[in-house]
């Protein structure tokens, strides 16, 4: 795993000749910025002994039993030490490769046992008086090498030299650890409070499915009964001229945030091309064709099912999947699934001004 999938500053962006698009950018580097400014801000309030623990949470990646997750341990006389996992403590198929070691060596990291005590992982000391700095290597670290897409996708733990759990400020979007089992906190998505009360703290002893349609049903302001179901169980969701599809399989336990964006369309080499340069500048999912349809999905993994990755899922994927059968049939023919007259190669059409319901934050 590598920056390249993470959709980070190496990128140079996503569909930026669309206003909307540069608007869900600048929103995610804003969200790592408020990451990084939080954890700046709380590692120098610490005490020696104290540690604070920064995982990938694998439901935003599907990297199963690979952990890529940064610990900082704060020593005394305002000393830091930080550690971030090596390919030693990652299995097979999960490994980095060496463009993505250099870039922790060009963020500051030592190899591997170069650093006293560091072990398997790659070594970083710093003080707490130079924490905007050290905040600013964890930050890089974990979106561009680790491929972590939106803070809201990492999961925390501050805890003492005795691992007591610390409570701190929030670190941003970041979920706290010791939250995962209780009352969920979502934030800014659900400013009226209806999914915590919806949810509370059954999260595991409600079968996936019935908490997967309590999540849309909050967010389209409407009741489970009243959500569009298919014949194949799957959920509609109206994205202007997009539909988008809410499926939950079972093995493994996963919810599939999909869309056909076009159909109807000729498989070419430039469509192909074009697909794989929009997903690389994509923060999150991936766009693909399948005979003659142009899909885009965004898998949320349902072990340790969180009610926020499933939210970010379909609130980007609205966005997108709206945006994206517009530019791509004006380019490439096809059918949108609203596209009322819709030819298979019609004159490009202008981007649609409408309300997007896709912008996640």
């Amino acid at each position: 795993m590598t920056a390249d999938s993470a959709g980070g500053e190496s990128n140079e962006g996503i569909l930026l000749d669309e206003p909307t698009t540069a608007d869900l950018r600048a929103k995610v580097t804003e969200a790592w910025r408020e990451f990084a400014a939080a954890l700046a801000t709380l590692v120098p309030t610490l005490m020696p002994g104290s540690h604070v623990d920064v995982t990938l949470d694998p439901t935003a990646s599907g990297t199963g039993l690979a952990v890529y997750s940064v610990s900082i341990r704060i020593l005394p006389d305002g000393e830091v030490e930080a550690l971030a996992v090596g390919n030693a403590g990652l299995p097979e198929g999960y490994r980095m490769d060496r463009s993505a070691v250099a870039d922790l060596v060009a963020l500051g990291w030592s190899p591997p046992g170069v650093l006293p005590g560091s072990g398997d992982s790659f070594g970083l000391r710093s003080s707490q008086d130079q924490s905007t700095q050290l905040a600013t290597v964890v930050s890089r670290t974990l979106r561009d090498v680790y491929g972590a897409p939106h803070p809201a996708f990492l999961v925390y733990l501050v805890h003492d030299e005795d691992d007591e759990p610390i409570d701190t400020a929030p670190l941003a979007t970041a979920r706290h650890e010791p939250s995962i089992d209780g009352d969920l906190d979502i934030g800014d998505l659900d400013d009226d409070g209806a999914l915590s009360a919806a949810l509370g703290a059954a999260a595991e002893t409600v079968p996936l499915d019935e908490r997967v349609r309590t999540v849309v049903a909050t967010m389209s302001k409407t009741t489970v009964d009243q959500l569009q179901v298919d014949t194949d169980g799957d959920i509609g969701i109206r994205a202007g001229s997009a539909m988008v599809f809410v499926r939950v399989r079972d093995n493994p336990p996963l919810v599939d945030v999909f869309s056909p964006i076009l159909t109807e369309v000729e498989p070419t080499e430039q469509l192909y091309v074009k697909l794989s340069e929009l997903t690389n500048r994509m923060p999150i999912g991936r766009l693909y064709c399948a005979q003659d349809t142009v899909w885009a999905s965004i898998p949320v993994f349902g072990r340790n099912f969180q009610a926020t990755h499933l939210m970010l899922a379909v609130q980007v994927m609205t966005g997108l999947a709206d945006e994206l059968d517009d530019r791509l049939h004006g380019e490439f023919g096809g059918k949108r699934f609203f596209g009322e007259g819709d030819k298979p190669t019609p004159a490009k059409q202008p981007a649609a001004e409408d309300h997007r319901t896709g912008m996640y934050l």
